[in-house]
């Protein structure tokens, strides 16, 4: 949903607030593509008005103590594209070819988001955010 150089006590109290909101329903569209600068292959979410609302208030708690220049601007409101990673890698091109949609399964219909975490690139560190009381 976003990235950001430090989770902060200010991002972490705003986060806290979101995760509140959940669990969330969603549901799938399909298979989706990126390539930048790695490949991904992953199921899409449906950007529905709760959805877009989740992910507005994630962006705003963590644009709101990090310096401008240090945000992706592909998680940006209007560009980010709501998806669950299947599989990345480094090759560009990895999941081009048609055989691959065929092996995987179909996503589910519908899910509950239920959690917000954090991953640190550098570390590896995965932390599930706690609700705000």
């Amino acid at each position: 949903m976003a990235a950001c150089p430090e989770l902060t006590a200010p991002i972490r109290w705003e986060l806290a607030e979101v995760a509140a909101a959940l669990p969330l329903p969603v549901r799938f569209t399909g298979v989706i593509r990126f390539e930048r600068p790695t490949s991904v292959l992953a199921w899409a979410l449906d950007l529905d008005s709760a959805l877009t609302g989740l992910h507005r208030r994630v962006w705003e708690a963590v644009a709101s103590d990090s310096p401008p220049a240090t945000l992706n601007p592909f998680h940006a409101p209007g560009r980010w594209s709501p998806h669950i990673t299947l599989g990345r890698t480094r090759r560009a091109g990895a999941f081009a070819g048609r055989r691959v949609r065929e092996l995987l399964p179909a996503p589910p219909l519908s899910v509950r988001l239920i959690t917000l975490s954090t991953y640190d690139t550098e570390t590896g560190a995965l932390e599930v955010l706690e609700p705000r009381p």
